[in-house]
């Protein structure tokens, strides 16, 4: 028998933690949340969070003045998992209740999630309607990946978590990053009600994600850039995470004369000149594959978007030849 799985065992041999385990299979989930669903008090919701932290079943991720948990999404762990979810006895009326619970916390972050959209929509409507479609860029960034399959995704200034879902049939798991935690809120509204429970988002700066080196195999960098006070830390940062041979997908406007951008939306920079940003993409150590130009039909003075397309290296450079 496998060393870990011993305590992890032990640790679901309670009724309430795997009530718990249940919960966090539909997603992340804050102490505050599962208390909600429970119907139980924050120390003992607490207590049994933290013995099923320490058998390696949830991490544990702060982000300001809340926790978020999740359940380990690897090995053992999603193996046992699922075992909990195929099993739990959903005759039991506790169980009936936590579905229920869970149904209507789904529905007041969705409303939450509304709220947020309509400030905001009037901002957005004014950009999209200076640009190419969205729905045609989609469709060219599904054409540059070539139906790949990846094993981690991570969207940088993840948003509404719209890149996740656009790749949710190709990558195994998916992690948006996200400074905002009103956008971060939506992103899971989002993710939750599409049903990709592999799906997760992590409050953090462009320049400094919370992943391992060459971890992700494909990075994706949506409508970023132009916000950022210095897009080529941010870009190197996107490297660095980048696993050899992995995708890196950037998409953000051509050079533009639009200073209300600047003034109203708080863009940083009115657009990149193609070439600055692949020359950026390959200091970093990246082979550029692609460019696309997708310019708006129709619009005077539109934006074009542009979107590039690099790989890193399958074999190390040897810096001393």
């Amino acid at each position: 028998m496998p060393g870990d799985l011993l305590p992890m065992l032990k640790a679901l041999a309670e009724p309430t933690r795997l009530r718990i385990v249940a919960l966090l299979a539909h997603g992340e989930m804050t102490v505050s949340e599962i208390m909600q669903v429970l119907g139980q008090s924050q120390p003992r919701v607490s207590r049994h969070l933290k013995l099923l932290a320490d058998a390696g079943l949830c991490e544990r991720f702060p982000e300001g003045g809340w926790v978020f948990y999740r359940l380990v999404r690897t090995g053992t762990v999603s193996s046992l998992a699922g075992v909990v979810e195929e099993f739990a006895d959903f005759d039991d009326p506790q169980a009936q209740r936590d579905r229920q619970r869970l149904a209507e916390l789904k529905t007041q972050r969705r409303a939450n999630a509304e709220l947020y959209f309509k400030d905001a929509a009037q901002e957005w409507a004014h950009i999209r309607s200076l640009q190419y479609s969205e729905d045609a860029v989609e469709s060219a960034l599904l054409a540059l990946t070539e139906d790949r399959g990846f094993a981690l995704h991570v969207d940088v200034g993840t948003g509404t978590g719209r890149m996740l879902e656009l790749f949710g049939a190709q990558a195994r798991e998916g992690m948006g990053v996200d400074l905002s935690r009103e956008m971060l809120s939506v992103a899971r509204s989002k993710l939750s009600e599409a049903g990709l429970t592999s799906r997760f988002v992590r409050q953090a700066d462009a320049s400094a994600l919370p992943v391992e080196d060459g971890a992700a195999d494909l990075v994706t960098v949506h409508q970023v850039l132009h916000y950022l006070a210095d897009p080529k830390i941010a870009l190197d940062e996107c490297v660095r995470v980048l696993a050899p041979g992995g995708l890196l997908l950037v998409v953000d406007f051509d050079e533009h004369r639009h200073e209300t951008l600047r003034e109203e939306h708080h863009h940083r920079h009115l657009g990149f000149p193609p070439a600055k940003v692949a020359s950026w993409l390959q200091s970093s150590g990246l082979t550029l594959k692609a460019l696309r130009a997708l310019e708006p039909a129709g619009i005077e003075g539109g934006l074009t978007v542009l979107i590039w397309a690099a790989t890193k290296s399958e074999t190390p450079t040897d810096e001393t030849e």
